[in-house]
Formats: structure tokens, sequence, C-alpha cells
């Protein structure tokens, strides 16, 4: 093991379609006939608010996530937390599950 080994990249990650989805209601609101386009706006309305959110946040909701299984109550960024997101997710390194647990708790405040 050397001491100057290159960062590792992160482990998670976020997978978007969003905009993909966005895409496929507006065609499906061009063409849709009077009684579900409401149903159809607001879908647009709720995926276009998805597709804006940054990947920190998402990977703040899913650390969450992973904490809320495990039965941890605490702050997302508390040293069991740490320790719990490592046992549920063993390919993630000390840094990894720190920079995740630092997002997580930055989207709590």
């Amino acid at each position: 093991m050397s001491l100057f080994r290159k960062p590792q990249p992160l482990a998670v990650l976020v997978v978007r379609d969003a905009h993909d989805v966005v895409a496929a209601l507006r065609r499906a609101l061009e063409t849709a006939p009077d009684g579900e386009r409401p149903g159809l706006e607001r879908a647009l309305v709720l995926a276009e608010e998805s597709a804006g959110r940054p990947d920190a946040e998402l990977r703040g909701r899913w650390v969450r996530r992973r904490l809320a299984a495990a039965g941890h109550e605490g702050p997302a960024d508390s040293v069991e937390a740490i320790k719990i997101l490592r046992q549920a997710e063993p390919g993630l390194t000390l840094l990894q599950a720190v920079t995740f647990a630092k997002e997580a708790a930055a989207t709590e405040a």
C-alpha cells in the first residue's frame, strides 16, 4: 500500500433520466386530449423540478435512505452514520462515505 496512491473516483453514480422523461411528457402533452392535459401538465412540472436537482442533493437523499434503512436517526455526518454507511455499502472508501455524509448533512440544514 502506497501513501501516494491516486484518489479513487466516487463509487456512487447518479443516474439521471429526468431530461428524457421531461421530453416524453412534452411530446405526450402536444397530442393529449383535454381530459389528460391537467395530469400531464402536473407530471411535467414535477419532472422538471427533479431534473433541476443537483447531484449532491440526490446523493444526500441516497445516504439518508441507507441510514434510515439501518435505523440511524442521528446526524448524517456523525461517526456512527459513516460507519453504518460503510457497512451498508462495503465498496465505499472512508473518503467517499465522509463526502457523501457531508452532502447529506448539508441538504438537511
